[in-house]
């Protein structure tokens, strides 16, 4: 992988990685109609979804140590069995305690897949424009399986029924591994002579590091909130459900025509200007946000919202490899994992929490507010990010 345009093994990278991908977004639509369907509580639906983001949690530092080890394709095929193997559970006993199972494995697998995946892309990468460059690439996977996966099963769910969509979402790994067996591994990177194995908190009392992981933080809470609160808000204004999901729709495309731009961007754009300026442009959109009232206002603001949000974790990414030692970047990749999945299942429920207390458009200004104060972090990222 010598460029960082988009070049044949990056794209049969990228190609695996969006077939796991759908694997665990279509899972993670069908299993929580399916639970619906049998009567359970929109509470137990709740902790169902969760699970595809707690293994991710508690898995993420163990993966990032074994990519580290053995690189990519060992963390890949053992990912692409687990998930097949939960969907395919899910497949042979649709019932609510094999789909939490389910849950568990196609959301650990993904963590662990992109985990290795961007660990061996930024190795590939020569310098720090290539970094932005193959980040940028690899960021469309995610949004084009959140597409593919959905979209397979709900065709399977509505002409073959739960079952059928299941065993489909088994088979999507397995072709992952037809896009993935060809890659060439990276030379193994030997801990320098004398320099004693860390610990991952080694790496967040680095102040780069640091400042870094809250800084990307901060800004994932921002999907969060935008995910939760806008149906809510939507609500209050009296739109519909259809309406509702273009405006989440208009912001998931934006932030992926975005990373289709920044490879061309990539070599006039400093990492610490673009995720200054997009937490400066989230704060503004989140102020703004609760006084729109109509469809087409809030559908602008999701769009803008996308472009702000959607730059940012290639730039996040590009500067993690700069600034940790390169036999830890696997280590450093699954920190951030760690703490983005960490917030997907809390904040929400902090979320409505607030949202109780102090209103749906006091959730986007305390966020908001909180996001802009972290401006100066991310304006901090400037000074030399060697390791």
């Amino acid at each position: 992988m010598n460029g960082g345009g988009l070049n044949p093994a990056l794209a049969r990278l990228i190609a695996g990685q969006i077939f796991l991908h759908a694997a665990m977004a279509g899972s993670r639509m069908a299993a929580p109609l399916l639970a619906l369907r049998e009567g359970y509580s929109a509470a137990a639906v709740g902790v169902l979804l969760a699970l595809f983001a707690l293994t991710q949690v508690f898995l993420a530092l163990p993966a990032g140590r074994y990519a580290d080890r053995r690189g990519l394709k060992r963390p890949m095929a053992m990912a692409i069995v687990a998930a097949s193997a939960g969907a395919g559970m899910a497949a042979v006993w649709p019932v609510f305690p094999v789909l939490c199972i389910a849950a568990l494995l196609t959301g650990g697998a993904t963590g662990a897949a992109s985990i290795a995946l961007q660990r061996h892309v930024g190795r590939a990468a020569e310098n720090s424009t290539q970094l932005k460059q193959v980040f940028s690439w690899l960021a469309i996977g995610p949004a084009a399986s959140n597409f593919l996966g959905p979209f397979c099963a709900g065709l399977a769910i509505d002409n073959g029924g739960f079952q059928l969509a299941f065993l489909l979402m088994a088979v999507l790994p397995l072709v992952t591994w037809f896009w993935v067996q060809s890659a060439v591994e990276l030379a193994p990177v030997i801990r320098p002579e004398g320099e004693k194995p860390g610990t991952a908190w080694d790496l967040v009392r680095e102040p780069m590091f640091r400042r870094l992981l809250l800084v990307n933080w901060f800004l994932s809470s921002c999907w969060d909130v935008h995910t939760f609160v806008v149906p809510v808000l939507g609500h209050e204004r009296g739109l519909s459900a259809s309406v509702i999901g273009t405006i989440l729709g208009a912001f998931a495309i934006a932030a992926a025509l975005v990373r289709v731009a920044l490879p061309t961007l990539a070599a006039h754009l400093k990492e610490w200007k673009v995720i200054a300026w997009a937490m400066a442009a989230t704060a503004l959109l989140f102020a703004v946000y609760p006084f729109l009232h109509s469809a087409l206002a809030m559908g602008v603001c999701s769009s803008l919202l996308g472009v702000a949000l959607g730059c940012v974790q290639p730039m996040v990414m590009s500067t993690l490899h700069q600034i940790t030692p390169e036999h830890r970047h696997g280590e450093a990749v699954a920190l951030r994992i760690m703490a983005i999945n960490a917030s997907s299942v809390a904040m929400p429920m902090l979320f409505g929490l607030a949202g109780s207390v102090i209103g749906i458009s006091g959730v986007f200004w305390v966020v908001g507010a909180v996001v802009g104060s972290g401006t100066r972090l991310a304006m901090k990222l400037r000074a030399d990010k060697s390791p």
